[in-house]
């Protein structure tokens, strides 16, 4: 979905495609730059917008700011965008000002988005926490974290910093194996690191499942990974979530999946975990997004309506080829990451992935508890990383 390819009004108002045909035209550069500072009048405008509902939700008023009454659907933020800044500078990286017949498209802003969030984030003070989804985030669908990765050096600096980090995956395994056969890369490379103090390598963790399994670096095992007790990191409101509770929502998420493989004639197979449950295709078989997306909804509908369902939090989510239907969602992950560090706040977490559409995409309640960045391939993810070392390095030498 991140490659819907135009944005509307007002950004296709300043494009110029009819320049091209006018006798007397002005230069590329000429047009480049009307564009690039109407852009960026824009973009100071929606920064301004902000600062003004943020003033709203500290007191107690967000419901009257002016954002809000544009975009009734806005949520909370965390901090302050810099668009106007961030805007200059993915211009010069993407020369979008230059383009006459295509408009700023969506993810020219979601990268606008992404690097305003960083300057904010580095700007503001030491960046506390960075949690990452796992396919499509840190490595490709399907597959896992290889020690030839090059996302992996730029985790270690994260560390090196102080930084700590968490991989937050719909994945819900119990043993730690399972978790080394995809994370091996990564955990093999922290291991080794002699930049790193023991101390600083237990800054990693794993959090399976959406919210559900706890790991901690552990240099003595031989999967790099100790399982937390939950009474460790248990947030309190996740201390009322009972066991009957759980597995009523689960029945009632099965029998919904097992109705949409009947009557979509779906060729897959019910999958039922501790505290999850899904449909995963057969052997060598792909579902169609289109039949995972009405899997989804269906199945979020069904467990809404459901007395179980307004009583415990739940994610169902689009796995790519599966459907699954997890206890908690991410938000109460990052929450319990955040905790479990002792605190750590919203403002000072920012957390990266690639399903950030409202229905059927996990990283969406991510929302909920921390600054986020979309970022649509691992690629996105490792320039991301880079942009904030280059910022906090920038942040750096003007404290000098």
């Amino acid at each position: 979905m991140t490659t819907r390819y135009r944005v509307e009004f007002p950004f296709v108002l300043h494009s110029q495609p009819t320049a091209v045909f006018e006798p007397h035209r002005q230069t590329t550069d000429q047009m480049a730059a009307i564009a690039h500072r109407r852009y960026a009048e824009i973009m100071r405008d929606v920064e301004e917008l902000i600062i003004d509902h943020i003033a709203h939700q500290n007191a107690g008023t967000h419901d009257r700011s002016k954002l809000k009454l544009l975009v009734p659907s806005v949520g909370r933020f965390f901090t302050p965008l810099a668009l106007h800044e961030a805007f200059l500078y993915q211009d010069s990286k993407r020369l979008i000002s230059h383009r006459r017949f295509v408009p700023p498209s969506f993810n020219d802003i979601r990268l606008i988005l992404n690097t305003a969030q960083a300057m904010s984030l580095t700007r503001s003070g030491p960046l506390e926490l960075v949690t990452f989804d796992g396919d499509v985030t840190l490595y490709d669908d399907g597959e896992s974290l290889s020690d030839e990765n090059p996302v992996i050096p730029r985790i270690i600096a994260l560390l090196q910093k102080g930084t700590k980090i968490g991989i937050v995956t719909a994945a819900g395994y119990v043993e730690a194996r399972r978790y080394y056969e995809r994370l091996r890369g990564l955990l093999d490379a922290v291991n080794a690191s002699e930049a790193l103090t023991s101390v600083l390598k237990q800054n990693l963790i794993v959090m399976g499942g959406e919210a559900n399994y706890l790991f901690r670096f552990s240099e003595g095992d031989p999967d790099r990974l100790k399982l937390v007790p939950r009474q460790e990191w248990l947030l309190q409101e996740m201390l009322l979530w009972q066991d009957s509770d759980i597995a009523e929502l689960l029945d009632v998420a099965e029998v919904a999946l097992t109705e949409c493989v009947a009557n979509m004639r779906l060729d897959a197979q019910l999958l039922r975990k501790e505290r999850a449950v899904g449909i995963i295709p057969n052997a060598g078989k792909k579902l169609a997004r289109e039949q995972l997306e009405e899997t989804v909804l269906v199945t979020q509908k069904i467990l809404e309506m459901s007395s179980v369902g307004q009583r415990l939090p739940f994610c169902a989510f689009n796995g790519g080829n599966d459907v699954f239907v997890d206890i908690g969602d991410k938000s109460w992950g990052v929450r319990a990451c955040q905790h479990f560090f002792g605190g750590i706040e919203g403002a000072k977490t920012l957390h990266v992935g690639d399903q950030f559409l409202s229905a059927g995409a996990n990283d969406f309640k991510a929302r909920l508890a921390c600054t986020t960045a979309w970022i649509a391939n691992p690629m996105e993810t490792m320039q991301l990383l880079d942009e904030i070392a280059e910022l906090d390095a920038l942040v750096q030498r003007k404290n000098v």
